[in-house]
């Protein structure tokens, strides 16, 4: 990449390249660059900055093809949100959330709408409030709140259409096993059942039979290799084949064949292994290692079915401006 950055974002566009935006720079540069790689040649061009410089921001795919942008941190936390043309190269603002926030993550539901729950700001603290944008009106609307205030959580689109929120992290810093399902239909949030580990900066992967995998996280200075799977048809929890590594801040993506690539991560310091899990068997599978050890990189998996991975945190703490092809 053009720029060095951790806690950024990496979107797929229509046409196949991937949108890297914002994130942190060594020595704590905030980033309003956006930098664009197209699989076809291996190359990174730059393209237009964003408004606002941001890192814990996030970026949703929208049903026209443009990118928006929410959120995050800039010398204080950001209400604000924009949209990224890939036609143009340029960005545009958009209407404000209601609420500034950051470590949150947005769903894209059916109806195109984007979900916004959750997260965290100086003022309130933890976030129970949700809210929702509308692209065809370029406004936010107010939804119920969630019953729990978290950060740091996953959500997961069920086929079903509900969002599937699991664990997080809560008041006093403290991990939470708890989830809830947000139903678009009536606007209303449900508890189901509770992970049998807390967990935060975990991930959630929606396999091919419907189910969730949830893999990894973090709690009070212990670091994870569990993994469950949450059964929408009976809102319950079975554990699954544990990682061969403990790891939060990782990547986990569903490859074409149906099983899940976990890739580096944060135990007591930046991974470089990568694992697979087949969901036919329950069963983890070391896989080979990045060149890099990284973690709060992003994870893509292209058009061409290649995983591409960008940035992050070495093991030194160093932003790194390194890219790799699994």
């Amino acid at each position: 990449m053009n720029n060095a950055r951790v806690s950024h974002t990496a979107s797929i566009l229509s046409n196949g390249k991937v949108l890297v935006t914002g994130g942190q720079g060594n020595g704590g540069v905030l980033l309003d660059s956006a930098e664009l790689y197209d699989p076809s040649t291996g190359i990174w061009t730059t393209t237009g900055s964003m408004i606002n410089a941001r890192y814990y921001h996030t970026a949703s795919v929208l049903s026209n093809g443009k990118v928006l942008i929410t959120g995050g941190e800039n010398n204080g936390y950001l209400n604000s949100a924009e949209l990224y043309d890939p036609s143009t190269g340029t960005w545009t603002s958009t209407s404000n959330m209601a609420i500034a926030r950051d470590s949150y993550t947005p769903s894209v539901l059916s109806n195109g709408k984007v979900f916004v729950p959750g997260g965290y700001n100086n003022i309130v603290g933890y976030l129970n409030s949700a809210e929702l944008y509308d692209p065809s009106t370029g406004t936010w609307t107010p939804t119920s709140n969630m019953t729990i205030a978290r950060d740091w959580y996953t959500p997961s689109v069920l086929s079903n259409g509900k969002v599937l929120v699991t664990g997080g992290i809560s008041f006093s810093y403290s991990a939470l096993n708890s989830a809830e399902l947000y139903d678009p239909s009536t606007g209303t949030w449900t508890t189901t059942g509770n992970m049998s580990t807390a967990r935060g900066y975990h991930t959630a992967s929606i396999l091919s039979n419907g189910k969730v995998l949830v893999t990894g996280g973090y709690d009070y200075h212990a670091y994870f290799n569990s993994a469950e799977l949450y059964d929408p048809s009976t809102g319950t929890w079975t554990p699954t084949g544990n990682m061969n590594i403990a790891r939060e801040r990782h990547t986990a993506s569903v490859l074409s064949n149906g099983k899940v690539l976990v890739t580096g991560g944060d135990d007591y310091g930046a991974i470089n292994s990568a694992e697979l899990y087949d969901p036919s068997t329950g069963i983890w599978t070391t896989t080979d290692s990045m060149t890099n050890a990284r973690y709060w990189h992003t994870a893509s998996v292209l058009l061409n079915e290649k995983v591409l991975v960008t940035g992050g945190y070495d093991a030194n703490g160093v932003a790194l401006n390194s890219a790799e092809l699994y």
